[in-house]
């Protein structure tokens, strides 16, 4: 039998992944080697005002808060040093948090600093008072921790750095969230940790939006199996007198995994940090018709397998052909005045090789131009074909490719051509965790139009709550209307493209050709526009 801790059967019972703040070692040092985890020194080392950290159980955070609490508190104004104010949903919490304040003031500030358990006087809307239990931590410098047990009704009158612990799991978290909004003013801080209460809580909504570039909050997923990886076991065992085997960490791990029995969706969201509901379809065929465009064209684009057979000028003569004449008088017809991205899901055979175009409005819509679909194309001709689209592209500003697997040398050659326009994408679980909600939620926004096509209508419908990550499922497949498979392709360019018109660009200029021919310039006599894209200049 190994040494690990013997843990029962119900969730609410677990042991603490970390001690709580009466239990930790009396000489423990935060910043000895092998106490702080990757995870946790990545929270303490942001200094942004607004920060979440999305996370499982008992993963650290709190104690690394409250490290930085601490810290803060203990200086003086000259170093930065400030109140904190520690907001948890219950009396508990705020009794553990306050007790990892006293042991960092002894072992980290020098301080001898008790404990006091005191009454805050609350003011209310009604203005009338309401005193609410509260616990508080002094510092020589005239700073102060405080441990909340309750929602204070009066938060905006707190000033300093607020930390709301739990708070998917508060009354009106987003009344609060609101409220210390206004500490920002002052210079205040906000930091919102929590474990998941569901898809529609405040909470995940508040990831979603800062995703989504609506809110300036920095997001931190820490899921229990990162906090693993970072050496969460090793920490139980140091701080409990155990020694550590590949053994006991495994049997450890599945004893808190098997804990949940067959609640898998309570599991992922109280250790995975998935939300419960985060599965199943991420747009319905309502949000994705809503912004679909008529005009926009579907080009597809299918040679059969003769064509590897002849030369290189024959395969070359075909490609150009098909540019010449399918693609052109799109590409002539783009708005020259408006700045233009892309994105391509790389496809050789089998799937379809999916490059979208969108217009950037002054509106900030980005409005799909065109789409290519090319199946059973070959590297060379499909390279050749993202050339002559680019090069065409109005105030080109950006391009993503997938760069995974048979893409990476699609995505290389065009970084070569085109330099830091374009980003090289590998498309892991990391990326769709970032860009997958906020494209979603640009369907909601209507900033994004789709093209009017039932094959486009259905890749956007198969993108999934995967392990409540939004992307295509792998095993997908689907007919088009040609009756040949699709992998949710479609959708795929296009989260990339949105990726791609989201990034820091160049901005591009142009004059008009009369204006250049009065200032002896190029004397074009025709009218158009000049489009100065760094090393091209296009007409």
């Amino acid at each position: 039998m190994s040494d690990a801790p013997i843990l029962p059967r119900d969730p609410a019972a677990l042991p603490d992944a970390l001690p709580r703040g009466a239990e930790i070692p009396a000489d423990q040092d935060p910043f000895a080697e092998g106490i702080l985890m990757k995870h946790q020194a990545d929270w303490l080392a942001d200094p942004s005002p607004l920060k979440i950290a999305s996370k499982g159980r008992r993963t650290g955070i709190t104690y690394a808060e409250m490290l930085d609490a601490t810290l803060i508190a203990a200086a003086s104004r000259e170093a930065g040093g400030d109140n904190v104010f520690y907001i948890g949903d219950t009396k508990e919490k705020g009794r553990e948090a306050i007790g990892y304040v006293a042991h960092f003031a002894k072992v980290v500030a020098g301080e001898l600093a008790g404990i006091e358990e005191f009454l805050f006087e609350d003011g209310q809307a009604d203005g009338s008072t309401k005193f609410i239990s509260a616990y508080r931590v002094r510092f020589a410098s005239g700073f102060r921790v405080e441990a909340l047990s309750s929602n204070p009704a009066n938060i905006r009158g707190l000033q300093g750095i607020v930390v709301i612990d739990e708070a998917a799991f508060h009354r009106d978290v987003r009344e609060v969230i609101d409220a210390v909004n206004a500490l920002l003013i002052w210079g205040g801080k906000v930091r919102v940790i929590s474990t998941h209460n569901g898809i529609l809580n405040p909470f995940n909504e508040l990831i979603t939006e800062a995703k989504a570039g609506k809110n300036k909050f920095n997001v931190h997923h820490i899921p229990f199996q990162a906090a693993v990886d970072n050496g969460l076991y090793e920490r139980v065992c140091l701080v409990r007198g155990r020694v550590p085997t590949p053994e006991s960490k495994a049997e450890w791990e599945a004893d808190i995994r098997g804990a949940y029995g067959t609640r898998t969706a309570k599991m992922r969201q109280e250790l995975d940090a998935i939300p419960t509901d985060a599965e199943g379809a991420a747009l319905t065929r309502v949000l994705i018709e809503r912004v679909a465009d008529r005009s926009v064209p579907v080009v597809r684009w299918q040679l059969g397998d003769d064509f590897r057979s002849l030369s290189k000028e024959g395969r070359e003569a075909v490609q150009k052909d098909f540019c010449e004449r399918e693609l052109k008088s799109i590409l002539a017809a783009l708005d020259k005045r408006r700045g233009h991205v892309f994105g391509q899901d790389f496809a050789r055979s089998g799937d379809v090789s999916s490059l979208r175009v969108y217009e950037m409005g002054a509106d900030l819509v980005r409005r799909l131009r065109l789409i290519l679909e090319m199946r059973n194309i070959t590297f060379d001709a499909q390279r050749d074909t993202l050339f002559y689209i680019v090069d065409r592209l109005p105030r080109f500003l950006k391009g993503a490719l997938d760069a995974t697997g048979n893409g990476s040398a699609h995505a290389e050659s065009a970084a070569l051509k085109y330099g830091d326009s374009i980003i090289e994408v590998k498309l892991t679980a990391q990326w769709y965790q970032a860009n997958g909600g906020a494209y979603v939620e640009a369907f909601t926004d209507q900033t994004v139009t789709v093209a009017a096509d039932e094959d486009e209508i259905r890749d956007h419908q198969a993108l999934q709550y995967v392990n409540g990550v939004i992307r295509v499922p792998e095993d997908h497949r689907n007919k088009g209307q040609d009756g040949q498979n699709r992998h949710g392709d479609n959708a795929i360019a296009g989260m990339l493209a949105w990726f791609a018109s989201r990034q820091e660009s160049h901005d591009y200029g142009y004059t008009p050709v009369s204006a250049l021919d009065q200032a002896g310039g190029l004397g074009f006599a025709t009218g158009g526009t000049s489009l100065n894209t760094g090393d091209r200049t296009l007409w």
